[in-house]
């Protein structure tokens, strides 16, 4: 494990790639530190297909999710009670049923199936988070203070506004903010560097985009080389020796990162779109637009109501036991070649944050093809 990544990573997940998205995000994966959720000895590297008890050891209170689903949920867990994988886990032997906590965890996720089965149709309505809220141990006694009611979820406290723009017309003035479609189309390539910064410390990373789907981010960190990459087919993240396939959740996120023309493809990527409400970022006005569609992961849209560009993206990894959320900042934004991007944003997880400052860009160069060759698994 890097050590750079530490502070975001109580969940023991490693982070080995980072790529702007979206023409303005970034992704960010992880995957697992060790072998502890050690695979079952000549099974598949390919997830789709298998369940979770299928593809990994001692597998008991989460039968019958696909293998994918595993390691999100895990991070879910991990950000809803606070805690790293250690805290239910045996190093690096995660099989193993020596610790009380994962007997507890095993218990309460029965418990919260089958609350969610019997008063909400099945549906994920109860989370570990509800109780949790961030602690290993729920608090059952009412903080006596001025924020006794404590917190609750933007879900629940959304609702439409007649007295804002409809999601047209909001996007339209993106549209118009960033520079227009023709303006947008006529960027083929993109080049960008500048600087991943986590916990303080600084390290260099270089990003590559092609239109209209291409993106690899290869960032120099203290143990080495670590690349995040989706060729509009598959995506992968590497690190020195190492490679991970990503799962489709982590592909679907990379699709929509990748998407070179997002503000010009968002309505065609998401055909359900509504006004939620206004929020202030930072002391400025923001209109909020949540963008749903058939096999996609639900997106919130953060809009300046001044400018119309984009100042949050918060996304979701829909897990067996709740929403896993993504949230990406933008800032400094700059017109370039006729079109205006964020040279930073700021990307944060449960686990922590890191933030991009991007000092060059070049657009409409050559770009080696060769990056965006899935490697074979195993290969660097």
């Amino acid at each position: 494990m890097t050590k750079v990544y530490m502070g975001f990573l109580r969940s023991g997940f490693v982070v080995i790639g980072l790529s702007l998205g979206a023409g303005t995000a970034l992704h960010y994966s992880a995957w697992p530190a060790t072998t502890a959720f050690a695979r079952e000895p000549d099974k598949p590297a390919d997830d789709t297909l298998k369940t979770a008890e299928q593809q990994f050891k001692n597998i008991q209170a989460l039968k019958g999710i696909s293998a994918e689903q595993l390691i999100p949920t895990m991070q879910f867990i991990s950000a809803s009670l606070g805690v790293g994988c250690d805290f239910c886990h045996v190093d690096r032997q995660m099989d193993k049923d020596d610790k009380k906590e994962k007997q507890t965890a095993r218990k309460m996720i029965a418990m919260q199936l089958a609350i969610n089965r019997g008063n909400f149709d099945g549906k994920v309505e109860v989370t570990c988070h509800t109780c949790h809220r961030g602690s290993a141990h729920p608090v059952g006694t009412p903080i006596l203070s001025a924020d006794a009611g404590g917190p609750h979820s933007q879900e629940e406290s959304s609702g439409a506004h007649e007295n804002l723009p409809n999601p047209e017309q909001i996007l339209d003035k993106y549209l118009v903010a960033v520079g227009g479609a023709d303006a947008l189309k006529k960027i083929k390539t993109r080049k960008e560097k500048g600087t991943m910064e986590v916990n303080g410390q600084q390290f260099p990373i270089e990003v590559y985009c092609e239109a209209p789907d291409k993106r690899v981010s290869i960032s120099q960190i203290q143990n080495g080389r670590s690349v995040t990459a989706f060729n509009g087919d598959v995506g992968w993240l590497s690190m020195g020796d190492r490679v991970h396939r990503m799962s489709t959740p982590e592909r679907e996120a990379a699709r929509v990162d990748a998407e070179m023309y997002f503000p010009v493809r968002v309505r065609e990527m998401y055909k359900e779109l509504q006004v939620l409400s206004a929020e202030s970022l930072e002391g400025h006005a923001t209109v909020v637009v949540t963008a749903t569609g058939p096999g996609q992961a639900p997106l919130r849209l953060y809009f300046d109501q001044g400018n119309g560009l984009l100042a949050r993206l918060v996304r979701y990894t829909e897990t067996p036991l709740g929403k896993l959320p993504t949230q990406i900042d933008y800032a400094d934004y700059r017109e370039t070649d006729g079109v205006r991007i964020p040279y930073r944003w700021t990307l944060t997880r449960p686990s922590g944050s890191f933030t991009i400052r991007v000092d060059q860009v070049q657009q409409n160069v050559a770009i080696d093809e060769g990056l965006f060759v899935a490697p074979k698994m195993g290969e660097p």
